[in-house]
């Protein structure tokens, strides 16, 4: 492995982890969050959503960028403002600052996550890529598995502030080494331009599905959620007669390899994201545990995830990654139906055993899905496939939030979690976990029907 190479996997190492490990030490937080801000079950649900939201609006546009301007100028501009950011959460004075931040945060987050994999094949050959994509996978899960861990321990004895102040000298040593370290042409440029129009059809459309979801018994909710269709549908007119578009639909509609995988992760990400966030509510609310043994429980299925991803990824470089994934994600949907049954006397040693079910499920499928996406197109096209698959994965975490938010406003309409009565509170957990095994099972069938990556 040259310097390069290794700089470069490293740097991709250290932004992974990060905003993965920050998405689920602060879902262990959230009760601590909710008591010191008086937040009820909406509001908190937007502590997680805001950074997603952020997230998915800003993919799209930047891949665009990173092709034009630059990969690692992107890259640089990114984990400033993501470290810078999260530094700030730590020192926030109510929700709504919190949220904010998290927005801006959103926006850093994206600006690596659509750029760190067009490093890592840009610098490694083919016939590697599908060993260091998942190295590079396997430490968006170490960052899972260190979230409920490390989070519940850094809530517990020095508040839910620390999380986020814990992961600012890691953004710098990632920027130091981008800045110094990694030598590349990855600021070469490929001419063309941004459509500042359908940024902003897509923009609009998707803040206003996404917010009408926790609004929808409120008057302006369903205009609203109407009103951001018609955008989304626009943006998609508008992507077919751009010259110029950020989001290439003709992959989606030449590519069927690329389209269907795409299509898999966002599925497999709307069923299960949520679930670290409703398990860390559960144990908390109906089986009493503290932070730190929540935090403890919740290792389980990331802990797979990360140990299973690299090898997963090294063998979708020899057997075929559609067989691998197909199988994960009906791992994974099992898994969800199991938990739509627990309740407060369901062991402890059960809910263990399911989320190494559920980790190994997605650490099958994970890898193998994201070789074949980033394999199924031209090296000038990488910038748009990596940020056209950070936004499936983003915007399936988030439909998987808006389908939680939207059962806790119907549920329980305002009320704060620690005040709902805990039978119905696990009625809206089994709900939930239900829908989202129902969802994971369509993602099966795109999985099995992309077609082969090698011929």
């Amino acid at each position: 492995m040259t310097s390069t190479q290794r700089s470069a996997l490293t740097i991709a190492i250290l932004t992974s982890f990060l905003a993965p490990f920050l998405i689920s030490g602060v879902n262990i937080a959230l009760p601590a969050i909710e008591k010191e801000f008086d937040l009820d079950a909406v509001a908190l649900s937007w502590i997680v959503t805001s950074y997603l939201l952020s997230s998915a609006v800003f993919l799209l546009p930047i891949g665009k960028l990173a092709d034009i301007r630059g990969q690692k100028t992107v890259f640089k501009g990114g984990i400033i403002i993501f470290t810078i950011a999260t530094t700030l959460c730590g020192f926030a004075p109510n929700g709504m600052i919190l949220i904010l931040l998290r927005v801006v945060q959103g926006l850093g987050a994206a600006m690596t996550l659509t750029t760190s994999a067009p490093i890592l094949v840009s610098v490694f050959p083919p016939a590697e890529r599908g060993k260091v994509l998942g190295i590079n996978v396997a430490a968006v899960y170490l960052g899972l598995s260190m979230g409920p861990f490390l989070g519940g321990f850094l809530t517990q004895y020095y508040g839910w502030r620390s999380i986020f102040i814990f992961c600012s000298p890691i953004g710098i040593t990632a920027f130091l080494l981008v800045f110094f370290k990694l030598k590349t042409n990855l600021n070469a440029r490929i001419p063309g331009l941004i459509d500042y129009a359908g940024v902003l059809f897509y923009s609009v459309g998707l803040i206003g599905v996404v917010y009408s979801s926790s609004n929808l018994n409120n008057p302006f909710g369903w205009p609203l959620l109407i009103t951001g269709i018609i955008f989304l549908i626009l943006f998609v007119i508008r992507c077919k007669k751009s010259t110029h578009p950020i989001f290439e639909i003709t992959l989606f509609t030449r590519n069927r390899l690329f389209a269907f995988s795409n299509i898999a992760a966002l599925i497999n990400y709307s069923a299960t994201f949520s679930l670290v966030f409703l398990l860390s509510l559960f144990l908390q609310k109906i089986k009493g545990c503290s932070p730190q043994q929540s935090g403890t429980i919740l290792i389980a299925q990331p802990l797979m995830m990360t140990l299973l991803s690299p090898f997963a990824g090294k063998l979708s470089d020899k057997i075929e990654p559609r067989k691998l994934a197909t199988a994960g994600m009906l791992i994974s949907a099992i898994g969800l139906f199991m938990l739509s049954f627990i309740g407060q006397q369901t062991p402890i040693y059960l809910i263990v055993a399911i989320l190494i079910l559920m980790g190994i499920g997605f650490g099958i499928f994970s890898s193998p899905n994201m070789n074949t996406i980033m394999s199924s197109v031209e090296k000038k096209q990488l910038g748009i496939a990596s940020g056209t698959s950070a936004t499936m994965r983003v915007i399936g975490q988030m439909v998987s939030m808006m389908i939680a938010t939207l059962i806790f406003s119907l549920y329980f309409n305002g009320t704060h979690i620690a005040e709902v009565d805990n039978t119905l509170f696990n009625s809206s957990i089994q709900l939930l976990f239900g829908i989202s095994g129902l969802i994971c099972l369509a993602g099966v069938y795109f999985s099995n029907s992309r077609g082969n990556l090698r011929m």
